[in-house]
């Protein structure tokens, strides 16, 4: 950060909160970092640190933004400072940290959500935070930063159980033309389920299932039992994947489009059993699929990628990796 400090003077940063690259999240990792950053600006005089809020960021002269990666036994932290007015990279670090104490355990709204939230906008977002000095930022991303401040406010309530109020924030969201994103419409889904309303959080559901196929590709996080394809036994985690199912087949065959199932795994046991694991599973999904929309059998096939392509590698099994016993709907070519 040091860096980012030159003799510009007074100036005003707000920073849009810093994800993990691999996964597209915020977690314990990623908040310690935005509050060590906060603390770094606020303590250089010629900067003021402002709220990523929609008055702070019409005020604001600069934008921070920042990513945490896994490289190698280690982490990297890239951060970008973006000029606002003009969407150029004014400074840009990258540095590398150890893994040890690093808790990446995802806060409230990722670890309930059933998707992984990487759109093109956030995918933008992550692109930017290496983006080199004198570039300019990534235009999906820049071009939805208004809508991003009402975002991560809807996040912090959704994160601190006040979902009446995050609803709220995420409806009024998705009216506008920059609300029609993944993290949204995943909100208003989450949201719902935690107030009760089934039938709001179906047709939610279903909207988020339409954009990702939409996007040609939407990755669920099923759990399953450990070397099983039974569904993990918690049904507090597991009783909303009949109408996950449902909404999945319903979309797939509204829009009449060809996928492949693509099953991954965490890297916990042998690489040639978590590849025979992980193809099970997509089967196993496949059949369930199939069981709603005859169809889909005959457009639908399977693939098994163990641990080859693993977000997080942690092996622990738990809430942390789960981005990893994903299965991924990816939309192909129909073949006659």
């Amino acid at each position: 950060l040091p860096m980012f400090l030159g003799k510009l003077g007074k100036r005003t940063v707000v920073l849009d909160p810093t994800l993990d690259a691999d996964s597209g999240q915020q977690t314990v990792a990623t908040q310690l970092l935005d509050r060590s950053l906060g603390e770094r600006v606020r303590k250089a005089p010629q900067f003021e640190f402002l709220p990523f809020e929609s008055d702070g960021l019409a005020s604001a002269h600069y934008l921070l933004v920042g990513s945490i990666a896994r490289v190698q036994g280690a982490y990297r932290l890239n951060l970008a400072l973006l000029d606002i007015k003009s969407g150029l990279v004014v400074a840009q670090a990258s540095a590398l940290a150890r893994q040890d104490g690093v808790d990446m355990k995802p806060m409230n709204y990722y670890r309930d959500s059933p998707v992984l939230t990487k759109d093109d906008t956030v995918e933008g977002y992550l692109r930017t935070t290496s983006t080199p000095t004198g570039k300019a930022g990534d235009a999906t991303y820049l071009g939805r930063i208004a809508a991003g401040t009402a975002i991560s406010e809807a996040a912090t309530l959704y994160n601190a159980g006040r979902y009446r109020e995050a609803l709220a924030e995420y409806r009024t969201l998705l009216a506008t033309p920059a609300g029609n994103q993944i993290r949204v419409l995943n909100g208003i889904y989450l949201s719902s389920a935690k107030l009760g309303r089934p039938a709001e959080a179906e047709e939610a559901f279903g909207r988020l299932v339409a954009y990702g196929l939409a996007q040609k590709n939407l990755s669920v996080k099923f759990l399953f039992n450990p070397g099983s394809t039974e569904f993990w036994a918690d049904p507090r985690l597991t009783s909303a994947y009949g109408m996950w199912l449902r909404q999945i087949a319903r979309q797939a065959s509204i829009s009449r489009i060809c996928m492949d199932i693509v099953g991954h795994s965490s890297k916990t046991g042998p690489e040639a059993v978590n590849d025979s694991l992980s193809a099970r599973r997509a089967s196993f999904i496949r059949q369930k699929l199939s069981a709603e929309s005859g169809e889909l059998a005959s457009r639908t096939r399977t693939v098994g990628m163990g641990s080859r392509n693993n977000l997080v590698g942690s092996g622990t099994d738990d809430v942390v990796d789960a981005p990893d016993r994903r299965v991924e709907f990816t939309i192909v070519d129909c073949t006659a």
